[in-house]
């Protein structure tokens, strides 16, 4: 393993040459000594690339910026390390490139448009950091051991921790103000010793260790009713959202990266259209964090890339984005990573494997497909990190797929259903006919549903469960009448059953219809959840009851108290009192009519006997 914390160099004499360019892959003959995945610089611009293939003398490497102009005699370097990010303080806040090129300065430097074989370190070698130490010249540390902290942003503590595979005695400590390439602490280990930085290297397709993976239990709170109520993700689990265009995957991603209740949000454009990446560059940076009142950038990271860049670019953007996450999982903070979408990454392997004249899988992709996309959503998890204290965290993932037309059979979506333990199916039939989130509520799952129910009961109600599987249970027999409907019409249906299509269209209307631009709607905690589903589900009961007692269809689907209730959405989360005000009036509402029309009943016998009497 590299020294972390140093310099990556170039050797000396590792140069071989071109003998074919097709589009992003590239030829290279007799570089010395290369293995799989070793960074290499194409050209004379130098531009970034990966060996990902090795036949004998020759070496396929995938060229992360455009090849054109490069040809058969050009210079290949090796770099003699493998394809790595920059880990330390500064991350929180920057807007990356797939491998780790800072966007913001590299505009700075060149104009909006970026030129080739442009290099910037993914940290900032001019910042200094104030380093408060928590270990003493002669401690004894081990991997994953906090050397110290540093306040990042004003809402993360940064912490410096030793390095996987390291471990030694502290001879020197520097506390105070640093740069990320100064050393900070020396350490004495076999073989001599150790100046670390407060920055460190890791190779991106390399998982980070740990000490030990746990079953999810906590769920991540999205404040999306649909998601958290119906079918929840828990923190360290793994979730996609598959769904044609125009059915708002994007929105979803962009509502779960501002409300989660996670400690870092990773965002990653891979390979989406340029206005859906340019919305989140300037929104972001605006938004306020709803949990600490400070900027929301103060706790992520952005990575974009767009579809006008390099196809094999995309494949790169997904392990630094992940490797980020996995680091700041080290630290015992709860990541959440948003890939928008998982699709443009299949895409670029499909390119690439057919370039380099793979038998090709089903639809052209490539029959490691499955396995590559296992290996990105398995690097999710709760885990126990390395160290001596004790320290716990996660990683939850959120892939977004985009099958070409809606088609959920196709390779990639259920290459990630084999994997994943949340599917949010969305559906264009739900997207044309206004209802957002478009989630299709009887195909969509979530495998954390028995875990995250003993939450609910311990921190929001008993009785929430119950609620949850009653309104499935109500919109699973909607969509069986609904067939009886589109056959033969309502008016065949008896009141009992045409109350059940009132009561579930009001939990799909009122409770699982959410506006995203509205500032009180866009976000719902969980107990205001509960409350809202118990207000919905109160009004069928109610109103069924009502039913039975004489109460007439009518009245009940339209007595004004439908109005406080699908207004109710829009209480703010300090009148949550309102809650059990409009369950209140429900009832008696539901009582009146069944007085009224009791009254009634008596009036039309009385009249019946007076009418016996005359005759």
């Amino acid at each position: 393993m590299q020294e972390v914390g140093k310099e990556q160099e170039i050797r000396d004499g590792g140069t071989g040459e071109i003998v074919k360019v097709s589009g992003p892959l590239v030829i290279a003959r007799g570089l010395p000594f290369p293995r799989m995945y070793d960074l290499v610089r194409v050209g004379h611009e130098q531009l970034i690339g990966e060996i990902i293939q090795l036949r004998g003398d020759l070496a396929s490497v995938q060229v992360y910026e455009e090849t054109s102009g490069i040809g058969p005699g050009d210079p290949v370097v090796s770099t003699g390390g493998a394809l790595s990010v920059e880990l330390g303080p500064g991350l929180l806040g920057s807007v990356y490139d797939g491998v780790q090129r800072p966007l913001d300065l590299m505009r700075d430097k060149v104009g909006d448009f970026i030129s080739r074989g442009l290099e910037m370190p993914g940290l900032n070698r001019e910042r200094a950091w104030e380093f408060e130490p928590s270990v003493r010249v002669g401690d004894e540390v081990m991997e994953g051991d906090v050397l110290g902290t540093i306040q990042e942003t004003p809402v993360v503590q940064h912490r410096v921790m030793v390095p996987p595979g390291v471990a030694g005695r502290v001879l020197d400590v520097k506390g105070g103000s640093h740069t990320v390439t100064e050393t900070v602490v020396v350490l004495e280990k076999e073989g001599g010793e150790l100046e670390m930085t407060l920055m460190q290297r890791w190779p991106v397709r390399r998982p980070r260790p740990y000490k030990e993976k746990k079953p999810p239990r906590d769920p991540l709170i999205t404040g999306q009713r649909v998601l958290d109520t119906f079918f929840p993700v828990a923190k360290g689990g793994a979730a996609c959202v598959p769904g044609p265009f125009g059915s708002g995957k994007t929105v979803i991603q962009h509502q779960i990266a501002k409300w989660a209740d996670a400690d870092i949000i990773l965002f990653i454009g891979c390979g989406e259209r340029g206005n859906e990446m340019t919305e989140v560059l300037l929104e972001f940076p605006e938004l306020i964090d709803p949990y600490s009142g400070e900027l929301l950038m103060n706790r992520t990271v952005l990575i974009a890339n767009t579809s006008n860049m390099p196809v094999a670019a995309r494949e790169a953007s997904v392990y630094t984005g992940i490797t980020i996450a996995e680091y700041y999982r080290d630290m015992g903070y709860k990541v959440a990573l948003q890939a928008d979408s998982t699709s443009r990454w299949a895409e670029a392997l499909r390119e690439i494997s057919g370039r380099l004249e793979e038998m090709p899988g089903e639809e052209g992709y490539p029959a490691y497909l499955g396995s590559r996309v296992a290996s990105f959503y398995e690097r999710a998890g709760l885990a126990i990190c390395l160290g001596s204290d004790r320290r716990e965290g996660s990683v939850t993932v959120v892939g977004s797929v985009s099958p070409p037309g809606g088609d959920l059979s196709e390779p990639v979506t259920q290459a990630t259903l084999r994997v994943v333990k949340v599917f949010w199916g969305l559906e264009d039939r739900l997207a044309y006919r206004r209802h957002f989130p478009a989630i299709n509520w009887l195909i969509s799952y979530s495998l954390y549903l028995g875990r995250v129910e003993e939450q609910w009961r311990e921190t929001v109600s008993s009785d929430f469960p119950k609620l949850r599987s009653e309104a499935m249970a109500l919109l699973q027999r909607e969509a069986e009448l609904e067939e009886i409907v589109r056959l033969i019409g309502v008016e065949a249906l008896s009141a009992g059953e045409r109350m059940i299509m009132e009561g579930a269209r009001s939990v799909r209307e009122d409770f699982l219809q959410q506006n995203a631009y509205d500032p009180v709607d866009t976000f719902s905690s969980i107990k205001k959840q509960y409350l809202l589903l118990k207000l919905v589900m109160s009004f069928y009961e109610e109103g069924t009851r009502a039913l039975e007692d004489g109460a007439q269809l009518h009245d009940i689907v339209n007595h004004p108290v439908r109005g406080d209730i699908a207004q109710a959405k829009f209480i703010s989360e300090e009148n949550l009192g309102e809650f059990e005000t409009i369950q209140a009036k429900t009832a008696d509402s539901m009582r009146g009519l069944v007085e009224r029309a009791a009254e009634e009943v008596g009036e039309d016998r009385g009249a019946a006997d007076i009418a016996a009497e005359n005759r």
